[in-house]
């Protein structure tokens, strides 16, 4: 059973090992790089070439760490921008562009020129600015947020994102959800697609409820499909004139894929339809929809024909029942809505500021954690030392009670001595902000107190 004063040695020893608590920010990285491509810099051709397949992410995680000086990496991959998010030294950024380029058998002529480089605090503004939407081909879009959250899924699972890309991500996830909460930046339609379902909003409260027709399989019936579903629409139905183009919007999506002959036969299951084809001529006439209400027993359908030209006879909107909205009644929501979003996006600006700030507060306080980690194992030999020495008097039998004096009073002074030489150097040579700088770091109050 340990004796008295080992146990009062090892208490005074507890006292040095709360200089432990000091070093929760020890790390020997602060560097951070965010490389990348996106429909700002380059076409679509290029940023197709550079994409990422989801099936390969955590090899190509893999391949960065293995392959360049980066200790930690994420990669965000969708179809407007590839970019990559590496702990390492600016320096360091020509080797993980080489790598890139490499990995898709690019030249430099056919990659760099497209390619942009934000290091340290630059990238964490950048990663806040493209998770708050205000980086994205459709201002405040709020698609891109799950995406970037994907990417950080997928370096935790290779096992690339460590103590810097995770508290960079944490810390851009909540500004995200700040800029989401205390501004108006995804409220607003600014696309044709997003506008005539946030106009089917204003008038079905329960998506769950309802059926959507869809006409037509092309670019904005995708994204209508992706916004109605994401909305929890009841039922989707795709009438397409090629029937394989429908079902396959309606296998990623869910839904019933059928022709435009089969289209009339459906009508009367619709309370929303909204049309966007290649037509030159009408697809849905009067006769169709006065039949299709009949069989409704008159229940309102929400028509929206944002085709040009128009997918929908304009007599149909002389029937009762039906609310046909063409793409010119769209505008002016659309036109609302960016007007809306850019206000928002300059306070989201600077709310984006003031957090970079804050961040770079926590970055620089991770180089003050190397530091503190050598204090700490300075301290930590000095206890050692004298523990031995203090533990080796009392096997000989010198009196406890005065090894322990001795111990505190050696220990002291070999913790204070460095730093009191210092501050009556710093002191003689006139050097007072060190003095005031050590009085804060030591907790020393002031003498009158």
């Amino acid at each position: 059973m340990p004796s008295p004063q080992f146990a009062i040695i090892t208490c005074y020893i507890a006292f040095i090992d709360g200089l432990r608590n000091l070093a929760f920010l020890v790390t020997t990285l602060t560097a951070l790089i965010a490389i990348g491509i996106n429909h700002k810099t380059a076409p679509l051709e290029v940023r197709e070439r550079v994409a990422f397949a989801p099936e390969r992410m955590v090899d190509a995680l893999h391949e960065i760490i293995g392959k360049t000086p980066a200790s930690e990496a994420s990669i965000l991959s969708t179809c407007n921008r590839t970019e990559l998010l590496c702990s390492a030294e600016p320096s360091d950024s020509e080797h993980i562009v080489s790598w890139f380029r490499d990995y898709h058998g690019l030249t430099q002529e056919e990659v760099e020129p497209y390619l942009y480089v934000f290091p340290a605090h630059n990238a964490v503004r950048h990663l806040m600015r493209v998770a708050s939407g205000l980086d994205s081909m459709v201002l405040g879009e709020p698609q891109i947020l799950g995406q970037v959250k994907d990417a950080y899924s997928s370096a935790k699972e290779a096992g690339t994102a460590g103590r810097l890309l995770n508290g960079v991500y944490q810390h851009v996830f909540s500004v995200a959800k700040q800029v989401r909460t205390d501004t108006a930046i995804g409220s607003s339609p600014v696309s044709v697609a997003f506008a005539a379902v946030s106009l089917a909003k204003q008038l079905f409260s329960n998506f769950e409820k309802h059926t959507a027709l869809l006409i037509g399989a092309g670019e904005t019936i995708e994204l209508t499909a992706k916004h109605l579903s994401e909305a929890g629409m009841g039922n989707l139905i795709i009438a397409n004139r090629t029937l394989e183009r429908a079902q396959k919007l309606t296998h990623s999506l869910g839904g019933k894929a059928i022709t435009l002959a089969e289209m009339p036969d459906h009508l009367q299951n619709a309370d929303i339809v909204i049309s966007s084809t290649a037509s030159q001529l009408p697809i849905l006439g009067k006769g169709a929809v006065e039949r299709a209400l009949k069989q409704r027993k008159h229940k309102p359908i929400l028509m929206i024909d944002i085709a040009v030209p128009r997918d929908i006879e304009p007599e149909v909107n002389q029937l009762d029942d039906i609310y046909l909205y063409s793409v010119d009644d769209l505008q002016e929501i659309i036109n609302e809505g960016l007007r809306s979003r850019q206000q928002a996006a300059e306070q989201a600006e600077e709310i984006i500021n003031v957090q970079v700030l804050h961040f770079n507060g926590w970055l620089q306080s991770l180089d003050a954690g190397l530091t503190i980690g050598t204090y700490r194992q300075n301290a930590e030999q000095l206890r050692d030392d004298e523990l031995q020495k203090a533990l080796q008097l009392i096997e000989r039998g010198v009196n406890a009670d005065e090894v322990i004096k001795r111990f505190a009073y050696n220990l002291t002074n070999k913790l204070i001595h460095h730093p009191s030489s210092q501050m009556k150097k710093a002191s003689y040579e006139g050097r007072n902000n060190v003095i005031d700088v050590a009085r804060e770091l030591l907790g020393i109050k002031d003498l009158d107190n």
